[in-house]
């Protein structure tokens, strides 16, 4: 299968010990016009890969499965030079893209945009349905100020740029907020108000204002200048 660049879509998406939830995620990928769907494996130790090797991956270039090394921005970094279109969505293996998502990037794209994002909503029925809602809209508001996506948001880039800056850098975390910071070099984002909807497993399990303390903290830390091997370091005592 050759893949020419004509606003196609590869897109990437990083997973570990997903095995539950790979099914669901699988039915979303299939439902998407994308040309090309790479998963990349961080070394799960469920059977994840196991199972894709039989009821996933195909022959040629459409699906598509990477092994790596643990680490979001090392895994998508993996999942994008093997990714032959032209433009890279990286999504989240708990987050699901807006039905319209092709149309909204390819729109990106010929309105001179190399790069963008997605708004974003938590799923409903979860509880605490208002709390997440406060926090998804101001998690757009910051983003559309600030011109900082976050992995939530589903980043999408154009590769050939992606490629020319070095893509994600290879930190522990944060790789969403040091990709921004390099992409706004090249031009403000395209803040779609197409929104993705993402499981909000991470902020129940912690409680949802502890999550947000912790994020401040991780955030307010980074951005004076402590070491993402320290924050990563921080995130797991406080988790």
């Amino acid at each position: 299968m050759t893949i020419r660049p004509s606003r196609t879509l590869s897109v990437v998406v990083p997973i570990l010990n997903e095995r539950n939830n790979l099914a669901a995620l699988l039915k979303h990928l299939s439902t998407l016009e994308a040309e090309q769907l790479i998963l990349v494996d961080g070394g799960s130790k469920d059977d994840s890969v196991a199972w894709l090797q039989s009821n996933w991956v195909d022959h040629d270039a459409h699906r598509v499965l990477v092994q790596s090394s643990a680490g979001r921005a090392k895994q998508m970094n993996a999942g994008a030079r093997v990714a032959g279109a032209d433009m890279l969505v990286f999504l989240h293996a708990d987050t699901f893209l807006p039905g319209n998502a092709k149309l909204e990037i390819t729109r990106a794209r010929d309105s001179n945009y190399f790069w963008g994002r997605f708004d974003v909503e938590f799923n409903p029925g979860s509880g605490n349905n208002w709390a997440m809602n406060i926090i998804a809209l101001f998690m757009n508001i910051r983003s559309r100020l600030s011109s900082i996506a976050t992995g939530d948001q589903a980043i999408f880039v154009d590769r050939a740029l992606f490629v020319e800056i070095g893509g994600y850098p290879a930190i522990p975390l944060m790789e969403d907020i040091a990709l921004s910071k390099k992409l706004k070099r090249n031009g403000v984002p395209y803040c779609s108000y197409s929104k993705v909807r993402t499981s909000p497993r991470r902020w129940q399990s912690q409680g949802v204002v502890r999550t947000v303390i912790t994020m401040w903290i991780i955030r307010f830390g980074y951005f004076v200048g402590v070491s993402p091997n320290r924050l990563v370091n921080w995130y797991q005592n406080i988790r």
